[in-house]
């Protein structure tokens, strides 16, 4: 099946090649004015503007489909998500506009452990249909690619549940969809006075179910006080590269403890939050090759200083934007909230966010060959806009979805 999209007012993030943009590159966006973009089956064909089009469309298309107005961009690539879960957490965020903390809600029981309960009540396929709910939503608001995290099981059967309806969620909708061990999410309340009973179970029966199974592709730690310590992430990173699985790592979301260092010696493939930062921080992040994950929404609904984008980015470091989708601190996978946010509230360009969530998420998905840009031979993972005046106007009329059809692998997505 050949689709030829003709009269595209702006292709956005259009290049030959593809490799992380770090530092000043991340404001420097490729787009063709009035263009057009051919597609052949699940990949991108030929791009180009209009003035070349009877020249450079090797093949007679089946479809032609006029878009006059409207824009054309690669989709989103969201690297930190937390989508299968059981339930949601709405109690808690009244709790929080009462003013009590995030700690405080976790030190009640809420939190991380409020959503281990009910996952472990939950059977695997009630989570499945839960899950892939969530997953059309995301889809339908552009998101293409996407990393999924367990972390709500904290038991091996728990976690495998989670790991497998990862698996099925990939099987089924064909995209790309990256599966991270999290077991290392939070000390489980049983083993609070006892962390290093949890640490054996972690290591010595779920990461052997997990490499065993092959149910992920990295593995993760929360590196934060009242969670695990750098020297704990330390270990949990050394096991899950035993059995082949790449860390990626939470850190610095409430306070700097060591965490960046642990990800960098640990050649983690990237470290996510990024709230509390130091200089030191900063310039490590700027000499280092891996990817900086920011996620704004967590900050936002946490009511948390936002990371400090701009001094990051400044300093040199690869940096991406996720959702953190997951029901206690950030209830929403909408990346084109992410991306007005981060322009807002963290003083990020549009050039800079729409290349931190789409060519640099890739990267952080390890999928920058296949997607985030649009680049001939990779998939045609598209988002089609309304008709608007430009690209920057995707992030600053925050309030409206400006999204008209995502393609992903060649195919429109329904709704």
């Amino acid at each position: 099946m050949t689709i030829l999209f003709t009269n595209i007012a702006q292709l956005v993030n259009v290049r030959e090649e593809s490799a992380p943009l770090r530092g000043k590159e991340l404001a420097v966006l490729p787009v063709i004015e009035r263009a057009f973009l051919m597609v052949e089956d699940d990949t991108i064909l030929t791009y180009g503007s209009m003035t070349d089009l009877d020249w450079k469309v090797p093949v007679q298309p089946e479809t032609v489909i006029d878009l006059s107005g409207q824009i054309v961009l690669p989709c989103w690539c969201d690297s930190h998500t937390h989508i299968v879960f059981a339930g949601s957490r709405e109690n808690e965020f009244v709790d929080k506009i009462k003013g009590l903390s995030y700690a405080e809600i976790a030190a009640r029981g809420g939190g991380i452990l409020n959503s281990a309960r009910r996952l472990n009540e939950t059977s695997e396929d009630e989570l499945y249909r839960q899950s892939y709910r969530r997953l059309l939503e995301v889809q339908r608001l552009g998101t293409g690619a996407l990393e999924i995290k367990s972390g709500y099981g904290l038991t091996l059967e728990g976690e495998l549940k989670m790991l497998r309806v990862i698996r099925r969620l990939k099987q089924d909708s064909g995209m790309i969809i990256k599966s991270t061990f999290l077991g290392a999410h939070t000390i489980p309340a049983e083993y609070k006075e006892n962390p290093e009973a949890y640490m054996d179970i972690l290591l010595n029966q779920m990461l052997p179910a997990v490499a065993g199974e092959k149910l992920a592709d990295y593995i993760d730690v929360f590196c934060e006080k009242g969670f695990f310590t750098p020297e704990q992430t330390d270990r949990v990173c050394k096991a899950g590269k035993a059995v082949g699985l790449k860390p990626r790592l939470h850190v610095n979301q409430l306070t700097s403890i060591g965490g960046i260092e642990t990800a960098i010696s640990n050649e983690a493939v990237s470290v996510d939050h990024l709230e509390t930062m130091t200089e030191n921080d900063i310039a490590l992040l700027g000499k280092w090759d891996g990817i900086s994950t920011l996620l704004p929404t967590a900050a936002f609904f946490l009511r948390m200083p936002m990371q400090p984008a701009r001094a990051i980015i400044d300093a040199g470091a690869v940096v991406a934007l996720a959702s953190d989708y997951n029901p206690g601190s950030s209830p929403s996978g909408n990346m084109n909230f992410v991306n007005s946010l981060s322009c807002i509230q963290m003083k990020m360009l549009p050039e800079e966010v729409i290349n931190a969530s789409t060519l640099n998420g890739a990267f952080a998905l390890e999928a920058g060959m296949q997607v985030g840009s649009i680049t001939e031979g990779k998939k045609a993972n598209l988002i089609i806009t309304k008709p608007i005046p430009s690209y920057t106007f995707l992030p600053y009329s925050f309030g409206s979805n400006h999204i008209e059809r995502v393609m992903i692998n060649g195919v429109f997505v329904d709704g």
